[in-house]
Parts: C-alpha cells; sequence; structure tokens
C-alpha cells in the first residue's frame, strides 16, 4: 500500500499531473471517474494568494469528491509561502505540494519553480519551513536539475526528504529541456534504488499507452506514476492502464458517444464553475483532444472555439456524435 503521510493510495497509484490551465475542477471530476487515484491542482502563485489576486484564490476551490487531492503551489519567498501555505491548509486539501519542476521563464527566472534547481539550499530551506508550518502532509514536483551538467536529483531527494517531505515526483527531465527530447526515467530509478530513501516516489514524463505505464513501471521500480498531457482530452488514460495491468489486455478506445458524452461534461461543468464566458472561453483548447483523430473534423473545430454561446456549443457537439456515428455505421453525412 502506497501512503503519503496518512493518505492511501493503493497498491500502484496513478496520479493526475498539475497543469496549468488544464487541471481545473471539471478536468480534475473526469480524470477521477476514469480511475486516476490521486489528483492536484492547477499550481497556485503563493505571492497570488498573500495579495489575493482572484485567479489565485478561484483555484483553491476543491471538492469532496475529488480526494483525496493535492493543491499545489509555488513561489520563491519564504514569508510569502508560508502565509499561501495556511491559507491552503485552510481548505483542507489532503496533501500540500510545492511545484519546484515549472520551466517556464515567468516563473523559473524568479527563482521559483525549476529556478530553485539553481538554489538548492533556498529550495531545502524553503521547503523545511513549510513542513514545519503545517499538519498536511508536503510533498514536491521537481525535475532532475536545471541542465544536463547539473543533474543532482539523487542528492536533492535526500535532502528533500530529511526535511520531512512526504512524497517526492519527479519529471525525467531538466529544465533546459523544457518538454522537448525525451524523459529520462533512469535518474528517477537511481532516487529509487537509493538505500537511503524511503518515501513514495513517483515518476512523470512521457507515459502515454498502458504498455508503456507497465513496461516503466517493470523497469523503473517507481512507486506509482504521474501522467499529465496524455490525459488531455483522454481522461480514459488512466481506467486504460489499469485494466492492462490487471488483465494484460488492451481495452477498446471510448467510441465517439463517450467522447462527445465526456466533452459535454467537460463543458457544463466549466460553464457551472467559470461562468458563462470563461467557462465557453477556457474549454476552447480541449475540443482538438477531444476530437483527436476524427477524418473531416476541422469544420466542427472551428465552429466549437469561435461560438460563444452555450446551448449552440452543445447542439454542435450533438452534431459531431451523430456524424460520426452515422459513419461508424458506414453513412457519412458530414458537408
Amino acid at each position: 500500500m502506497v501512503k503519503i503521510g496518512d493518505v492511501e493510495l493503493g497498491e500502484f497509484p496513478l496520479l493526475l499531473a498539475p497543469m496549468e490551465d488544464v487541471s481545473d475542477p471539471p478536468f480534475r471530476k473526469l480524470c477521477k471517474e476514469q480511475g486516476a487515484d490521486m489528483v492536484y491542482t492547477e499550481f497556485i502563485s503563493a505571492d497570488g494568494l498573500v495579495h489575493d489576486a482572484a485567479n489565485s484564490l478561484k483555484k483553491l476551490e476543491i471538492f469532496d469528491y475529488e480526494r483525496p487531492i493535492g493543491i499545489q503551489y509555488f513561489g520563491g519567498q519564504v514569508e510569502n509561502m508560508l502565509e499561501a501555505a495556511e491559507m491552503i491548509e485552510a481548505k483542507n486539501p489532503d496533501v500540500i505540494d510545492i511545484n519546484f519542476g515549472c520551466p517556464v521563464a515567468k516563473v523559473a527566472c524568479r527563482m521559483a519553480g525549476a529556478g530553485l534547481l539553481r538554489d538548492i539550499p533556498q529550495m531545502i530551506r524553503l521547503t523545511e519551513a513549510v513542513v514545519k508550518s503545517t499538519k498536511k502532509p508536503v510533498t514536491i514536483k521537481t525535475r532532475l536539475g536545471w541542465d544536463e551538467a547539473s543533474i543532482n536529483i539523487v542528492e536533492v531527494a535526500e535532502r528533500l526528504q530529511d526535511v520531512g517531505i512526504a512524497a517526492l515526483s519527479i519529471h525525467g527531465r531538466t529544465r533546459q529541456q523544457m518538454y522537448k527530447g525525451e524523459a529520462n526515467w533512469s535518474w528517477i530509478a537511481k532516487v529509487k534504488e537509493n538505500p537511503r530513501m524511503h518515501i513514495p516516489i513517483f515518476g512523470n514524463g512521457d507515459v502515454d499507452s498502458p504498455q508503456k505505464a507497465l513496461e516503466y513501471r517493470q523497469r523503473y521500480g517507481v512507486d506509482g506514476i504521474m501522467i499529465g498531457r496524455a490525459s488531455i482530452g483522454y481522461p480514459w488514460i488512466f481506467r486504460e492502464i489499469k485494466h492492462y495491468f490487471a488483465t494484460g489486455e488492451l481495452l477498446s478506445p471510448p467510441d465517439i458517444h463517450e467522447r462527445v458524452r465526456a466533452a459535454k461534461q467537460h463543458l457544463q461543468d466549466s460553464l457551472d464553475w467559470k461562468g458563462p464566458k470563461l467557462g465557453v472561453l477556457e474549454m476552447r483548447r480541449h475540443y482538438s483532444p477531444y476530437l483527436r483523430d476524427l477524418p473531416h473534423v476541422k469544420p466542427f473545430r472551428t465552429r466549437l472555439v469561435t461560438e460563444m454561446d452555450p446551448q449552440v456549443l452543445f447542439g454542435i457537439l450533438d452534431e459531431v456524435e451523430e456524424t460520426y456515428a452515422n459513419a461508424e455505421c458506414g453513412v457519412w453525412n458530414a458537408e
């Protein structure tokens, strides 16, 4: 049984990665329904919380059906991180997660996120302060190092464990790589194989199929896998991996009815949570993934990303379902 503090996650948990502008409550709900054992919020700015930024405060909203859930945040100043941790703890997440992995310049160049991979002593000081300030388990998500010349994850993992973190998620790339190239899980395995390590180690990066999930589980010995980009528009990745682990067989992919049903649920939940304007606008990034690989889908996609009326959007999704269901039956009626 893998545990983060007292939070039980099963024998080999699948975690939904925190993704900016993606892993909001509507998306987390879908992934939870499809088998994600633990989910994380989008990362939240500690500075934004301290200064009452509306967008940051909104991201603190979590719901009981999502549990276990971690609220992830980032920052580089101890004082703000501690004040923000108090605000996060008041929302009663199961876990508080600190992001030391975000590679984007606006975060990393302000010595937050992956930027702290260039100042490990500050990373450790900040982590220790947060651990001591809260009763919640504190976990970390980070990368292998700043660049190939400074991969130091084995040492960093030990030092983070020594100051009291309860689990560590490692993305198998450096900050310099951003999201390019292949994730190097051999370094994640070295952390897991270190006899000094006793906390759960979760691997992250490039797991996009049940076969790869099983291969990485067996080859690298991690305690669980964190899945990010492969879940966008495809929350079924979690159930497919679990089924493959249990049976050795691949599930059939979702048909057009299930794909449209998920897109409609996602849209409705986005409208309910964000309101009619923002709910419509922020849903636009998700239509292409839901409709991925459908032939001649561009006209539908164009309408979906330009329409503002929610009821018209639901109607377009109904058209998509009817068109491609008929196509499966041998009747193609697209214009």
